[in-house]
């Protein structure tokens, strides 16, 4: 799923969160269901997982699971909590074009959830709704000069 603008590049879809209510019971489901979800460093277990899976006609795609306080860490702003469900990602090849995307899209009516900032995995990030309120997150490429530790200290084990 790609899209072409002249000023924005390709916008792709490389990544589903799953944002849980129990963590160990979605890693226990999704293994059950033949996800290979691998082990994480301790302190991060409880709060975030990552499957990546290989499409034979769409490349690789990332499938995370994030509890409901980390998600409200790296997707909150104000009262707009992300809750459990999904945050559709979309890649694109520039921090500027996180910018853009974000005001072409707010500017359109549609609900900005997160402001487009610098995450501490060394992102540009902002989180929108698309027209059912599903949470869509539009992310650059990391930069090493632009990560940082997580803040809250159960997060940074």
């Amino acid at each position: 799923m790609t899209s072409e603008d002249g000023r924005l590049g390709r916008v792709v879809l490389d990544q589903v969160n799953l944002v849980v209510g129990n963590m160990a019971a979605s890693v226990d489901f999704y293994r059950l269901l033949g996800v290979n979800i691998p082990a994480t460093k301790p302190g991060w277990s409880e709060h975030h997982r990552t499957a990546v899976a290989e499409s034979e006609t769409s490349g690789k795609i990332d499938f995370d699971l994030d509890s409901q306080p980390f998600a409200a860490y790296w997707g909150a702003e104000s009262d707009k909590v992300v809750a459990t469900g999904p945050v559709l990602g979309f890649r694109v090849a520039t921090r500027e074009a996180v910018d853009r995307v974000y005001e072409r899209v707010t500017a359109a009516g549609h609900v900005g959830r997160r402001a487009p900032y610098d995450a501490f995995w060394g992102a540009r990030y902002a989180i929108v709704e698309d027209s059912d309120g599903t949470a869509v997150g539009v992310m650059s490429p990391p930069e090493a000069e632009h990560r940082a530790p997580p803040s809250p200290p159960d997060f940074a084990s």
